[in-house]
């Protein structure tokens, strides 16, 4: 079996809150392996995007790492200096944050952010730098290049956006992407042509990915694998065509059975209740109080994840695997 890229086993996570701390991640493990598409998937609030920030050491006060590993490369991450992590963002692994418009720096122009990046990463100035960030913007299909290097992030559509923080997530040539919520917010043309684009990185880069998502549709079409994470936990994990074919976890099956369909009504397979507040968490198993097969175990113990089959791990006393909706 190929060792994996990224490694990150156990990992805990907590809040400083009012009356405490609120646990928001709780031994999360996750494998990532080269050139491998692996989908992070749950409803909001369930803390995908935490995952993403703590893997990267980006989480600040109120937020704190208090237990788990997070391996890169063989280099366990939650140690190093903040001069060593900084050397591993962007160079190691790059990440694509929500919103991409909110994200990239408004008073400064589109080369000046890839200029910034390339001096501080590769040492590249003046007509290196710019010849770079030319074959960045070409290398992420945007076109004019002239136009969009002297472009300010407002002058640009939801697409180029996108498309410039995936152009900066590339500059210093990372063996990882981590994209978070990268189709959010853009129309389903440009969603489309945001993963074909992704796709065609893998294959020519070798780039591996950690895309984080709420939309199914999204992993159907782009993921390899597939973690589906609720309450902080990773309660499924399993390569994708297995999870969608059969799912075992109950939040999985019902996740997949709120999907929008062509001649289904609105809403009609909903999940009732609401990912539970971290500071007031239920006991035994989280998914319990909207569970439709809990039984007196589930509200009373926390379930351990197993492997049930090869490559396919649950968390549930009770995993059934069942036919799921078609892709």
């Amino acid at each position: 079996m190929t060792e994996p890229l990224l490694s990150v086993r156990g990992l805990t996570v907590e809040f400083d809150a009012p009356p405490g701390a609120a646990r928001v991640l709780t031994g999360v493990d996750l494998d990532v392996a080269p050139a491998e598409v692996v989908g992070l998937v749950g409803e909001s609030g369930c803390g995908k995007s935490v995952t993403a920030l703590a893997m990267l050491r980006l989480l600040r006060a109120p937020g704190r790492i208090t237990g788990g590993s997070v391996r890169f490369q063989r280099r366990e991450l939650t140690t190093l200096s903040e001069a060593e992590i900084r050397r591993v963002r962007g160079r190691g692994i790059a990440m694509i944050f929500q919103a991409p418009r909110e994200s990239l720096n408004p008073v400064l122009t589109i080369g000046q952010q890839l200029a910034l990046v390339l001096a501080r990463h590769d040492g590249l100035r003046g007509r290196r730098a710019r010849a770079r960030a030319e074959e960045l913007c070409a290398m992420v299909e945007l076109g004019d290049t002239r136009r969009i290097l002297g472009a300010y992030p407002h002058e640009l559509s939801g697409g180029m956006c996108q498309r410039a923080m995936i152009a900066l997530a590339l500059a210093c040539r990372p063996a990882l992407l981590v994209a978070d919520e990268a189709t959010t917010a853009l129309d389903v043309t440009v969603q489309l042509q945001i993963l074909l684009l992704l796709r065609r990185l893998r294959d020519s880069l070798g780039l591996a990915q950690l895309l984080i998502t709420h939309n199914l549709g999204v992993v159907a079409e782009a993921c390899q694998r597939v973690a589906v994470m609720y309450a902080g936990e990773i309660v499924e994990s399993a390569p994708a065509e297995q999870l969608f074919a059969a799912p075992w976890h109950p939040y999985t099956r019902r996740l997949l059975a709120a999907r929008p369909r062509i001649g289904a009504p609105p809403a009609g397979d909903a999940i009732p209740g609401s990912v539970p507040d971290p500071r007031r968490r239920p006991t035994g198993c989280p998914f319990h109080p909207r569970c439709y097969q809990a039984q007196p175990t589930c509200r009373e113990s926390h379930p351990a994840s197993e492997e049930l089959a090869p490559g396919r791990h649950v968390r549930c006393f009770y995993p059934e695997p069942a036919p799921g909706p078609h892709r």
